[in-house]
């Protein structure tokens, strides 16, 4: 029996950029956590522990400043390509790159009703996201958010489910249905606007939640997938993961008033967890897309 080395990579995460654009009086800011990996010919290092092959991590940090200051950084996708190219072009023995980012969202502070020229303050905990993969000639990028905190007051229901000798949940008609959607979805080609792209995605995936009477989480996530390959003809896939927020009504008897869906109690754990992918029929599979990336 022989045991040898299987899948692997290795790189620098969350490398911390913020980067100002100074080239007009208006500048603009680019706050982003940058994650490299590299695979390739790398069985020296963890058999012998030869390094003549693996370019430092600390070296992969100090490229992410190095672009960051010969261009502006541009969107997140194209900035993820340039990295990732690079390392596999001039790392000997590199073949294959994965660059996550996720950027933080600033909004100019309001002076006078106009957006000031280099104030701002955060946009909220809603991130937005991409996985781009170099594999040899290769390139798959999988966009995307996290944190995005949505909730319906009405127009959701949860009832018929199994009932055993350990269920006290009560069916209910009308409840309220809170979310902190996390969203990734595979592109079928590069030649995107990614910025369009992103916002155009976001707007169906949050007006299917909006609008859509759920009778289950499960069916807000098909929904929200479906429209997003719908209205967009570029993407493959999109995975989805929605924590339920839960939302318990408060009994209010004890003060002899009737509480009617007016007031909860917002619980922070444990909460139910939805995942699932919806895709198109038609296209295939993309492992490698995908490969050590969380897939929610």
């Amino acid at each position: 029996m022989g045991i040898v080395m299987g899948p692997n990579q290795y790189g620098k995460a969350e490398v911390r950029l913020v980067a100002v654009d100074r080239s007009s009086p208006r500048h603009t800011v680019k706050d982003l956590s940058v994650s490299t990996a590299l695979r390739g010919e790398l069985d020296a290092v963890h058999h012998r522990g030869d390094n003549s092959k693996v370019l430092p991590t600390d070296t992969q940090k100090n490229t992410v400043f190095a672009f960051a200051k010969q261009q502006p950084v541009g969107e997140i996708e194209d900035f993820a390509q340039r990295l990732g190219k690079h390392f596999t072009s001039t790392a000997e023995g590199i073949t294959g790159a994965r660059v996550l980012i996720e950027e933080y969202g600033w909004q100019r502070i309001p002076v006078d009703g106009e957006g000031h020229d280099h104030s701002f303050s955060r946009t909220g905990d809603e991130k937005r996201t991409t996985a781009v993969t170099i594999d040899g000639d290769r390139t798959h990028v999988v966009s995307g958010l996290k944190d995005l905190v949505v909730l319906k007051s009405t127009g959701s229901e949860f009832w018929g489910y199994p009932k055993d000798e350990y269920t006290t949940l009560p069916e209910t008609n009308d409840r309220i249905l809170a979310t902190a959607v996390t969203a990734r979805w595979r592109y079928r080609h590069t030649d995107v606007d990614w910025a369009k792209s992103f916002e155009a995605i976001r707007a169906s995936l949050m007006q299917a939640f909006a609008t859509t009477h759920s009778l289950a989480l499960q069916q807000s996530l098909y929904e929200m997938g479906k429209a997003a390959l719908e209205a967009h003809p570029e993407l493959a896939e999109v995975r989805l993961s929605l924590p339920n927020k839960h939302h318990f009504q408060v009994d209010l008897s004890f003060c002899g008033l009737e509480n009617d869906n007016e007031v909860f109690f917002a619980a922070d754990r444990p909460y139910g967890l939805i995942e699932g992918t919806v895709k198109r029929d038609d296209v295939e599979d993309e492992p490698m897309a995908w490969y050590t990336t969380p897939e929610f």
